[in-house]
């Protein structure tokens, strides 16, 4: 049994104390996991551009926070009403909550919990946080905060992995492949011989490129204004590389004409107002398939032409990949078998620094 179950855990933390405030390293407490809550020690957190919003104002959440929401540990205690972890099991962090009460939960048709909802939304002061720093509550962005030593989060936000896994290595499963990848093969489920354009080539959009691929997409247009995400692109599957910045036309009018008659799927993962608008552009007519995945501001609105939709193109969202902290172990043990990479999305590991 754990040295430290059910006692309080002093660590270290990083703390964001208000929007846009500088991040400061904290000793931290984190009581004892109750109910259906997990106690882990983190062994590797991922920065996700989700971080960055909910500290920049993005999207709302509370302070002083825990940010962090990828992340992979150990398990080092559980609540009393904990079924399908125990001490020492090795764990990803999966943001996405399932109470199995609602009605996204008894649907087949969507993996969004109303918890989640309530939690990104919610300004409720109230809101239970087992972390505290100089006598003060710690929220954590989206109920995670791998940003410290230790965290507690509920069971269902957590996904049990093999122990021959490296903890270091699958991180990126923990949002940013999976996000990407499961949208193309899980949510829209890319049909073979496909025309695809994936806009915005950070984790996310090559995760999708990476899964358009594997789905037996023919043509894969990457479209970045970094043209040096272009040689990475091009491993992982992208056929055809295009910067907007080097065209005299908007980019939709130049998938237009490349194509024909516009990408049979077009999945958006930059999450900016202006190129989900060229991604829904980009999108065929009869049947066409544009799907947001990146996550742009609250409160911006787009700008579609209504007759996209009439004639048939079917605009549409995704959190997550579709999926649910159960199904991502099939990624880690595809990960271990070698069906998808993961190691080409890490572009650099850190010491701990806390």
């Amino acid at each position: 049994m754990s040295p430290t179950k059910g006692k309080v855990i002093k660590c270290r933390a990083a703390v964001a104390w208000g929007q846009s405030k500088p991040i400061i390293i904290e000793e931290v407490e984190v009581a004892p996991p109750e109910g259906k809550e997990v106690r882990i020690k983190i062994v590797c957190a991922g920065l996700c551009h989700t971080d960055v919003s909910g500290w920049n104002g993005g999207f709302p959440i509370l302070f002083p926070s825990v940010l962090g929401h990828e992340g992979s540990g150990i398990v080092e205690s559980v609540g009393e009403a904990v079924t399908s972890l125990k001490e020492g099991d090795h764990v990803l962090v999966f943001c996405l909550p399932r109470c199995h009460q609602c009605p996204s939960c008894q649907s087949s048709e969507t993996n969004l919990c109303r918890q989640f909802i309530d939690a990104f939304y919610s300004d409720n002061k109230e809101v239970s946080t087992r972390l505290a720093c100089k006598g003060k509550p710690l929220y954590t962005l989206l109920n995670s905060g791998t940003y410290s030593e230790y965290t507690v989060i509920e069971e269902s936000m957590l996904c049990k992995v093999n122990k021959e896994a490296p903890l270091d290595k699958i991180v990126p499963l923990s949002c940013g492949v999976t996000t990407g990848y499961g949208t193309v093969v899980h949510y829209a489920k890319v049909k073979p011989g496909s025309t695809c354009a994936v806009f915005g080539l950070g984790t996310v959009g090559l995760a999708a490129v990476m899964g358009c691929k594997l789905q037996g997409a023919k043509r894969i247009i990457g479209i970045d204004v970094n043209n040096g995400k272009k040689d990475i692109a091009k491993k992982l599957g992208v056929t055809e590389f295009y910067n907007p910045k080097e065209h005299n036309k908007p980019i939709e009018e130049v998938l237009v004409e490349k194509t024909l008659l516009g990408c049979d799927y077009v999945f958006e993962c930059s999450g900016v107002k202006e190129v989900l608008e060229s991604a829904v552009a980009s999108c065929r007519l009869g049947g066409g398939h544009c799907v947001l995945v990146g996550a742009p501001p609250f409160g911006e609105n787009i700008t579609v032409d209504p007759y996209k939709i009439l004639y048939g193109c079917h605009v549409s969202g995704c959190i997550l990949g579709g999926y649910n902290a159960g199904d991502v172990s099939q990624l880690v043990d595809d990960y271990l078998k070698k069906k998808i990479v993961v190691d080409e999305f890490i572009t650099s590991n850190l010491p701990s620094t806390i």
